[in-house]
């Protein structure tokens, strides 16, 4: 056994994950308490820095709190919690506020609340997304990271990739369930390959969604469920997996499967066309391209399957060529590298998951099951996106409980220090190949797109489910025997999330939202969030680690 290699300090709190949410913790803690933020690629490579459209920020004359919330109850089709829905609101002013703080430079209207131009987005009633032109998200990101990178309480590590939390079982087997805690992260040190133990008075799981369980989608390769599965596998809760966001608009291109063409640009008048020309939103929804995702989404489904077709049309070119470099300038530049010059041509656009809208259980403070163990942004469920997400919700989210979690944590005493077992690959080898790993992989994925995709039967539901054990018992049995690395760490977590999405997708009688099923086409009129429990903290399969 490894001897464990233990942070020094013990009050110090691991954050996995690099992202707004994980950023935004780090840096209100670290003011206070030192913290380690994990990447397990290059820092830049999250999905915060992929998003385009922006933040919500109820800041006009025009808006207010309640607009917001009923904004996001709409797009969430009766699930979204309201006493969640109004703290977030309620604070979304302070949030932008604080980005301007860090450095962020908006998109500036002088006339705009705090100098800010404000944009609109489907499902918002007025103009309320303080947006960085069309790369909202790469502003944050960048303003956030450098103030990270100069704090001096503050240590990123790239190339780090959580494998498991350690627990009160990683101590004693035999530990009472109730007083089970959170004790810290196993951590793959990629470029050592080593397996590090990191003790820890407080982990925050920030690692994002699962969109790269499906085959096509707008999310980074960073997307693979990691934080979801962790805390499943340490006996947390899970809220919602059933409702997985696709947006409707992602490039389509042989050369870029994952760029997204931003809600925003549908906004400012954008039309989805068939290849004749006619625009077919309104036979779907009379806010036509402004409808919530869910059935914008839907609709394009609908429309690919009637006519045959690979891709719908997204028009802006009446929009003018001056406009277009003004406002989506990354978009612009990107589609004319590609070959599409968007002022004079039609994008061809097609569905992608986008966005994990459930995860794990938390409270407004990012408290998880666990004791020690805390959960920010698209890892969680929090009851915010109800059974859609409203868009620019998800960057407000981050910061917002990201501080409600930091004040949490600086609250919370320090837990005395015990020690932890340091990770075992006594009984483990290197594998031998690796066409096992990228081979489930790929089975993985295009079977979620096929029969868990935007619409989905109770028999697909189920094959689905029986491939996903089968996959999951061949999965585990490699884990069980073969050192660990990010390939298989990221295929184990890809596995266990689709069991969950598929487990909540078949417990749902009915279609509502981002889960729609032909089986129960008809929206019940009463209808509660899909959690799923654990029946015990039981080990998992694997070697003596």
């Amino acid at each position: 056994m490894a001897p464990a290699s233990v942070l020094p300090d013990p009050s110090t709190v691991v954050v996995v994950g690099a992202g707004l949410a994980g950023l935004a913790v780090a840096l209100r803690v670290a003011d206070h308490r030192p913290v380690v933020v994990l990447a397990k690629r290059q820092l830049d490579e999250g999905a915060t820095a992929w998003a385009q459209g922006g933040i919500v920020g109820v800041l006009g004359d025009d808006d207010s709190v309640d607009s917001h919330v009923r904004d996001t109850q709409d797009a969430g089709a009766g699930l979204v919690d309201e006493h969640t829905a109004r703290y977030i609101a309620e604070r979304s002013a302070q949030a932008v506020e604080w980005l301007v703080a860090q450095g962020v430079p908006f998109s500036a209207d002088p006339k705009g609340p705090l100098g800010l131009h404000l944009t609109r987005e489907g499902g918002h009633a007025v103009r309320r997304i303080a947006h960085a032109a069309d790369a909202t998200g790469k502003a944050i990101h960048d303003a956030l990271l450098a103030k990270a990178r100069a704090h001096p309480n503050i240590t990123l590590r790239e190339r780090w990739m959580a494998v498991d939390l350690i627990t009160t079982r990683h101590l004693d087997r035999h530990a009472d369930e109730a007083a089970a805690r959170c004790h810290g992260v196993y951590a793959l040190d990629m470029d050592r390959q080593r397996v590090e133990t990191l003790r820890a008075a407080a982990v925050v799981l920030a690692t994002g969604g699962v969109g790269k369980v499906y085959r096509y989608t707008s999310n980074p390769d960073t997307a693979t469920g990691d934080g979801i599965a962790m805390a499943w596998r340490a006996g947390c809760r899970v809220g919602n997996m059933e409702f997985i966001q696709f947006h409707p608009t992602c490039l389509y291109h042989p050369q870029e499967r994952s760029f997204l063409i931003t809600e925003a640009l549908r906004g400012e008048g954008g039309q989805l066309k068939l290849p004749d020309g006619t625009r077919f939103m309104r036979a779907h929804d009379e806010r036509l391209e402004l409808a919530p995702r869910d059935i914008v989404a839907r609709a394009i489904d609908f429309e690919m399957k009637k006519h045959g077709l690979d891709h719908v049309w997204l028009d802006a070119t009446h929009l003018g060529e001056a406009f277009l470099k003004e406002h989506f300038p990354t978009i612009h530049a990107r589609c004319l590298q590609l070959g599409i010059d968007i002022a004079r041509q039609p994008i061809p656009v097609v569905p992608a998951a986008h966005y994990t809208c459930g995860g794990v259980v938390t409270d407004l403070d990012g408290r998880a099951d666990l004791p020690g163990l805390y959960a920010v942004g698209e890892t969680t469920y929090t009851g915010l996106h109800g059974a859609n997400r409203l868009a620019s919700n998800s960057l407000l989210e981050c910061v917002v409980l990201g501080t409600s979690c930091a004040q949490r944590i600086l609250h919370t005493p320090v837990p005395a220090a015990v020690a932890v077992p340091g990770w075992d690959e006594s009984q483990v080898e290197d594998a031998d190949e690796q066409v096992v790993i990228a081979h489930n992989w790929d089975e993985l994925r295009l079977m979620m797109w096929n029969y868990v995709g935007i619409v989905r039967t109770t028999r697909r539901l189920e094959r689905a489910l029986h491939r996903i054990k089968l996959l999951k018992s061949e999965i585990d049995e490699y884990y069980a025997h073969f050192r660990v690395t990010r390939d298989l760490l990221e295929l184990r977590n890809l596995v266990t999330c689709a069991e969950l999405i598929v487990r909540s997708a078949l417990m749902r009688h009915e279609s509502r939202g981002l889960h729609y099923s032909r089986d129960f086409p008809h929206t019940l009129p009463v209808s509660f969030p899909t959690v799923l429990t654990r029946r015990a903290r039981s080990r998992q399969p694997g070697p003596k680690r």
